[in-house]
């Protein structure tokens, strides 16, 4: 399936489902090749933006705010094709998405403050002077 389609199939589910479609969708092109523990602190991210409410108030929203997440800066003609990975991805958005409603001090929390990340291959200007967590080919920032 296109990218373009599965995003603007989230826009007729209804809300958890969306959100559960918009995450692993997110997980899924950030860090389908990492470790578990990677693409969970990837969806760890994008469930503490949507909590600080800056890049909207819902995961769908967070993910494709312009040139925050890979559901924008990837091409909408790119073909999620592999099943395997993407099936992973479900998984490990309802797992975030279950942690992340349990009471702050029960969730388990990988990278804790993390409203960032970038491949370690860059190193972008925001997250110089910053303290990183590494997991896999990713560093966790907390910049906000």
């Amino acid at each position: 399936m296109k990218l373009s389609m599965l995003l603007w199939l989230t826009s007729l589910m209804p809300q958890p489902v969306a959100d559960h479609a918009c995450l692993a969708t997110t997980v899924y092109l950030e860090a389908r090749s990492e470790p578990t523990i990677g693409q969970l602190a990837v969806a760890e991210v994008a469930l503490r933006r949507r909590d600080r409410g800056q890049w909207g108030n819902t995961v769908c929203k967070v993910v494709t705010a312009p040139h925050q997440f890979a559901t924008t800066t990837t091409s909408g003609s790119f073909e999620i094709d592999n099943l395997e990975s993407f099936s992973k991805a479900w998984q490990i958005a309802g797992r975030s998405l279950y942690n992340w409603q349990l009471p702050v001090a029960e969730r388990h929390m990988l990278v804790p403050h993390a409203d960032h990340f970038a491949t370690t291959a860059i190193s972008p200007a925001w997250s110089r002077n910053r303290p990183s967590v590494t997991i896999g080919e990713h560093a966790f920032y907390a910049v906000n």
